[in-house]
């Protein structure tokens, strides 16, 4: 568990937390690093060594009270996937079950105000993904993030939430119900300290630990400057696959997520092809997601050059359209299929 002296470092300004981090690494003692640090700049408020450990005190408290601990980076409990970026957490406070954290995962993240077609797609992959043994991972936020969270625990699975707050803050407050699921199944994580509100800048910050906690980002509806965008430029820096699911070309709410397929990133269309980016078992084990037609089986109600509405390719298909679109958007993004209009396609 993590020491005072580790948890009075992270009392210390957040722009200094790196310094933090890499002084750490080189080797200094907590005890060290804090009376050092506070010789170097001291604090306009003349807060001491003696006062933050003090503080260090009142948090470990105050987290016993809600069930919640705190590791330190040096740990052996402490998330090995974590522990190997480049700005691992100090100490990580986790409200909820240790093994969680250790289990292979996969971070779905998208549009905070997401479409019923994105909420769709997020909830289906987590249930397929936790139904084969995957911990979903999410920041706990409105529209994708909960969508995945929800999924998860509806299929009985495990589901982790990265807090840009205290583990004992809730934010929104109405995922307070949520987030009392998620601390009995899974996990609540946040680098900050019990009772730290939510302020704006935390919230980039804890990107890099849910793409650090998981093998894989999958991004779901991003726009062109969501903060998904982030946690996937992210992802790459850390060695993690970057994965994004398809969306509707018409109205803007995808962009983000359409330039990150146009530079590489892997199409998703089911748990499968996740499972199979990884190298993990339990592709092709016929989940729900697979239900329905192939690709290869919706093209063939494509005339070429004969446009088709999509309420008929799915009446005649059979494939719902919650798998139809994005099969259709993949076609579309590789050439294959182009729209006509009035959401019509035509296959080339």
């Amino acid at each position: 568990m993590a020491s005072s002296d580790h948890i009075a470092l992270t009392l210390l300004p957040w722009p200094w937390w790196r310094l933090i981090g890499e002084r750490l690494r080189q080797g200094w003692r907590p005890s060290d690093l804090l009376e050092a640090l506070l010789a170097e700049r001291p604090l306009h408020s003349g807060t001491s060594a003696a006062d933050l450990r003090a503080r260090a005190a009142q948090a470990v408290a105050d987290a016993q009270r809600v069930g919640a601990a705190a590791i330190s980076w040096d740990d052996a409990e402490y998330p090995p996937l974590l522990s190997a970026i480049a700005d691992p957490p100090t100490v990580l406070w986790i409200a909820g079950r240790l093994d969680v954290l250790r289990a292979p995962a996969v971070a779905i993240v998208g549009s905070r105000a997401a479409s019923p077609y994105a909420l769709a797609v997020a909830e289906r992959l987590a249930a397929d993904l936790t139904a084969r043994g995957v911990v979903v991972v999410s920041g706990l936020a409105r529209g994708v993030d909960s969508a995945a969270h929800h999924g998860a625990l509806g299929a009985g699975g495990s589901t982790i939430g990265v807090l840009g707050c205290g583990v004992d803050v809730v934010y929104p407050p109405e995922h307070r119900g949520l987030a009392g699921e998620m601390h009995r199944s899974g996990a609540l994580v946040s680098e900050l300290v019990p009772g730290t509100p939510p302020l704006a800048h935390f919230f980039p910050l804890r990107n890099r630990i849910i793409s650090g906690l998981a093998r894989a980002v999958v991004v779901i509806e991003a726009g062109d400057k969501s903060g998904s965008l982030i946690t996937a430029r992210l992802a790459l820096e850390q060695g993690r696959e970057v994965l994004a699911v398809p969306g509707n070309v018409l109205n803007g709410r995808n962009r983000g997520g359409h330039a990150l397929l146009r530079d590489g990133a892997k199409v998703v269309e089911t748990a499968d092809d996740i499972l199979e980016e990884l190298n993990l078992p339990g592709a092709g084990a016929g989940s729900p997601a697979q239900a329905g037609a192939g690709a290869d089986g919706l093209l063939a109600w494509l005339a070429p050059g004969e446009s088709c509405d999509l309420d008929a390719i799915v009446e005649q298909s059979g494939v719902p359209i919650d798998r139809v679109l994005p099969r259709l958007l993949d076609r579309e993004l590789k050439g294959i299929v182009r729209r006509a209009g009035g959401g019509r396609f035509v296959r080339i």
